[in-house]
């Protein structure tokens, strides 16, 4: 794992005590009314990304594509009730959002029964769009690297929720718009190569850059007579950048967006795109979400980065989504995964063997008091009849997992 600089881990240490504690702006109601009932939430990078503005739409536009068609058995296999999909081209008509459902999801797979998600949701990304500035240093401007996030057209690799039950649309929240520089204690990244301090990026990119490298979200689901805040995101890699780690310094960040808005007392700082401030309400259920791309041990994200979650007094760690087909391919495919310090029985991801080698990526961690009954990683055994749905490199699916967990209301 590529070293950190001491500054970076002096703001890790000192951060909190830099955060502003302020009301919430927004109350929700508790899902704790009714008779108990169980729900399944799940997240899955489907690698649903495409080379151009519209491909994907086109494509969705009809059945019968190889890749949808796996992906689509894969949910119908593990049948989500609440699924956010990473890495899911936006486009402004939603032709790819209803052509997936109609035309794939609705669509018998072998014996996995069609699945019908009547309540779907997406939004514009930061992927693509245009900076105007010089993000990476390279001399010229333009380009994927220079865009708010990483991308070659606005809304590649973006996200979609799917959900059997209502969306509370009126009320859904999001932060594509919050700039980096106003979270308090930001580990903004720095120059190397001079003496000030957090510096690679002027204080003109600074006025204008986004802290989401795609979105967060804020989705309210009414399950019941409550409400469960479904908080997505899919934060940056933590790696393609250089010893000024702008992309781990996001990653951080990006992942502490949700551990503050969980906490009425760290969230005062933040504004959605709406301009509505503060995070949830002390007594709001939830659900985070996503392709965090950071491991608890192995891989490049800053140390502590995936633990602001995991370790969050109102986060729900007691039962941790695994795979016995994780442990095989840890074992098969050996390079990296011998270093690593993690339970591979943990993996959600099959990256290069090379490096990073199989990391755990990808999360659904709930509320602490809403009661985890199952939980589990789609990654069969090679001798399992449903192992070449996820397959080895090149993946018929994506080289991450479904992850998902049972949750009783």
């Amino acid at each position: 794992m590529r070293r950190r600089r001491l500054w970076t881990l002096l703001a890790v240490g000192s951060m909190l005590a830099a955060l502003l504690p302020l009301a919430p702006a927004a109350s929700a109601k508790s899902a704790k009314a009714g008779p108990p009932q169980e729900v399944r939430f799940a997240t899955f990078n489907a690698s649903l990304n495409r080379f151009n503005a519209g491909d994907l739409a086109a494509e969705l536009s009809a059945p019968g594509s190889a890749q949808p068609d796996v992906i689509a058995e894969i949910i119908q296999r593990t049948r989500p009730d609440v699924l956010l999909i990473n890495e899911f081209d936006y486009d402004a008509g939603n032709v790819a959002l209803d052509g997936f459902q109609t035309n794939y999801l609705s669509v018998a797979h072998g014996s996995a029964a069609p699945i019908d998600y009547p309540y779907r949701y997406t939004a514009p990304s930061n992927t693509g769009i245009p900076s105007g500035f010089d993000l990476n240093n390279n001399g010229s401007v333009g380009g994927a690297d220079d865009a708010f996030g990483f991308g070659f057209f606005p809304g590649q690799y973006g996200l979609a929720v799917f959900s059997k039950y209502p969306i509370d649309f009126a009320n859904v929240r999001t932060f594509q718009n919050f700039l980096w520089k106003d979270m308090p204690g930001a580990l903004l990244p720095d120059d190397p190569d001079t003496a000030a301090p957090a510096d690679w990026y002027s204080p003109a990119e600074l006025d204008v850059f986004r802290l989401s490298s795609k979105s967060h979200w804020d989705v309210p689901i009414q399950i019941g007579k409550g409400t469960v805040h479904f908080l997505v995101s899919h934060p940056t890699p933590p790696v393609f950048d250089g010893p000024e780690d702008r992309n781990g310094t996001r990653n951080f960040d990006e992942i502490r967006f949700w551990a503050d808005y969980i906490h009425p007392a760290r969230s005062g700082y933040i504004y959605d795109d709406n301009g509505k401030a503060g995070g949830l309400a002390a007594n709001a259920l939830f659900v985070i979400a996503g392709d965090q791309n950071s491991d608890p041990l192995d891989g490049d994200s800053i140390p502590g980065a995936i633990q602001q979650l995991l370790n969050h007094p109102k986060v729900n760690t007691t039962v941790t989504p695994s795979s016995e087909g994780a442990i095989e391919q840890d074992g098969l495919q050996g390079g990296a995964n011998l270093t690593h310090l993690s339970d591979p029985v943990f993996d959600t991801a099959d990256f290069s063997d090379f490096a990073p080698g199989n990391l755990r990526a990808d999360y659904v961690l709930p509320r602490k008091n809403m009661k985890i009954t199952d939980a589990g990683v789609f990654w069969p055994m090679s001798t399992d009849p449903l192992f070449p749905l996820v397959g080895t490199f090149p993946f018929p699916s994506s080289d991450h997992r479904l992850v998902w967990i049972d949750v009783t209301l």
